[in-house]
């Protein structure tokens, strides 16, 4: 009786181990998506007179409501090109509506993230540059059981 009393405590041990290490390698695998989706924008050869300032990437509730995972990534850029040309350029890359998005970037703040900030470092003021940034797709299940999705 003793003998079955120690294999039902280490398999119980080994699954209660299992789900934790389970449930603590979650954030990691969904920050690494994210840095995946910062990476295929980096991927994409710049534009000319253009050159990259920095990049960024953050796993999350980040904007809307309810629960959820969101993955993002940007890059800052420095341009001698409109947005418009820029937005041209990337837009020959995109594969979905939430990928390669320009826009102007004014402050060091990035404006699309609703909840909770991420900004870059960069001082941006008296330059002309431009935000690029996509939205990407997780690892299931791990992105349903990361609690930064709720």
């Amino acid at each position: 009786m003793k003998r079955f009393q120690k294999i039902l405590f280490a398999i119980i041990s080994l699954i209660v181990f299992a789900c934790i290490l389970f449930l603590a390698s979650c954030p990691i695998i969904n920050n690494y998506s994210a840095q995946k989706v910062k990476d295929d924008i980096c991927a994409i050869p710049l534009p000319k007179a253009t050159i990259k300032l920095e990049e960024v990437s953050r796993a999350g509730k980040l904007v809307g409501n309810g629960n959820g995972m969101q993955f993002f990534g940007a890059i800052l850029l420095e341009s001698a090109l409109s947005l418009e040309e820029l937005d041209k350029y990337y837009s020959q890359y995109r594969d979905h509506d939430w990928s390669y998005l320009v826009e102007k970037q004014d402050t060091q703040n990035i404006q699309v993230i609703e909840h909770g900030t991420l900004s870059f470092s960069s001082d941006v003021s008296d330059k002309n540059c431009y935000i690029v940034y996509s939205w990407g797709e997780g690892i299931s299940p791990f992105a349903d059981f990361d609690l930064r999705g709720n």
